[in-house]
């Protein structure tokens, strides 16, 4: 009796989503509460108060008090003492996010700007030029002395000799030996560059938050896929100064003018401390430069239009990183037009990168630059 092939193809079902539990709920809106509020539980817990009221997230048996206490239970969240010694885990002293917190929302921000990544080996980087390397490229080259027995393509050997001497007399020579080239990995140093001026939460666009969450989810790919490479974080308004990666969920704006050159300063600074040859600047802006401070601590500030004596200072810094081989790749997330007649001049003086964007898609598009520029190597 014939029996019928099993049918093989697709089978569609209902999509049946995955259950999930209030603290889940409540916990994915805290956390982008979190980082809009910059680190202020209690302002983050009204804000979700209100959305409980009008949403009805929780029930009788789970309230938001559970939800705070939960918070606590699993880490995310101490209470601080008061400078008296009062405070004592009764709910009267300051709450504040801890480190298990903070390493949540630099995941999730990589999760929602950069997809779920797969790791990679050993996470280096590839660079264009072939030789003694660590990571086979698939080309093949003739046998040269000095090549690594490792390096011999046997499968590709014996073809050559089959082919050379034929089958019934088959014999290996060093003429018929095959290498198989690899690629050399290089390692990438990064110094982030964040404005902080005034601008960026003015005309009601908060523009902060979305820096910081390209911020914090870069940091994740590079330590988690990248751990050999380096990144440093700066932030710029009338001066710039380093900040930690812990320290990025409570970055804020201030009353600040724009120190394009400050920053820029301070990043090669920061880059000629390394040893790797790969290095980089990365720069989210949104605002033209406005200030410098003078070589008697004084600050020379003009906002209105763009100051010539400021941007040429850019200008020659600009020249001075093309000099040091630093390419600078400029996130420009204004759209103004009169803005990137600035950014045009700057990166052609650095011989780097520009990319007009708004705040929608700043993430993809740091993602896709730093991917394709760990794949070439500067001398």
């Amino acid at each position: 009796m014939k029996k019928n092939p099993p049918k093989t193809g697709f089978v569609f079902t209902k999509h049946n989503p995955k259950e999930q539990s209030i603290f889940d709920r409540l916990f994915e809106i805290f956390q982008e509460l979190i980082t809009h509020t910059s680190g202020d539980f209690d302002e983050a817990i009204d804000w979700l108060r209100q959305l409980d009221a009008e949403y009805e997230i929780t029930t009788p048996e789970y309230t938001l008090e559970d939800f705070i206490a939960e918070l606590k239970e699993r880490g995310f969240i101490r209470e601080e003492f008061k400078p008296d010694g009062s405070g004592k885990g009764k709910g009267d002293g300051n709450v504040s996010i801890t480190e298990k917190l903070e390493r949540s929302l630099r995941k999730r921000a990589l999760e929602q700007i950069f997809g779920k990544l797969k790791r990679k080996g050993l996470g280096n980087h590839k660079s264009k030029f072939t030789g003694r390397g660590d990571e086979q490229s698939g080309e093949f080259r003739n046998y040269q002395f000095g090549d690594s027995i490792e390096q011999i393509s046997m499968t590709e050997s014996l073809k050559n000799a089959q082919i050379n001497h034929g089958i019934g007399d088959l014999h290996l020579t060093e003429n018929d030996l095959v290498v198989e080239e690899t690629m050399f990995q290089s390692q990438m140093s990064t110094v982030l560059m964040i404005d902080i001026s005034h601008s960026m939460i003015l005309y009601g666009e908060d523009r902060i938050t979305p820096a910081k969450k390209v911020a914090m989810a870069l940091a994740e790919l590079i330590t988690t896929r990248y751990p050999k490479d380096t990144l440093d974080i700066l932030v710029f308004g009338n001066d710039a100064w380093p900040i930690k990666i812990k320290d990025l969920p409570y970055l804020n704006v201030g009353p600040y003018h724009t120190n394009t050159v400050a920053g820029l300063q301070l990043a090669m600074d920061m880059l000629r401390r390394k040893k790797n040859t790969n290095k980089q600047i990365f720069m989210i802006t949104d605002g033209k430069p406005s200030c410098l401070r003078l070589a008697d601590g004084r600050y020379y500030k003009n906002s209105n239009g763009l100051d010539e004596y400021i941007v040429n200072k850019c200008y020659m810094m600009a020249a001075q990183a093309r000099k040091l081989h630093i390419p600078i790749t400029t996130f420009m997330i204004a759209n103004d037009p009169y803005l990137q007649q600035f950014v045009d001049h700057f990166t052609e003086a650095n011989q780097g990168k520009a990319f007009y964007t708004g705040l929608s898609g700043l993430g993809e598009m740091i993602f896709t630059d730093y991917e394709n520029n760990r794949k070439r190597k500067l001398r």
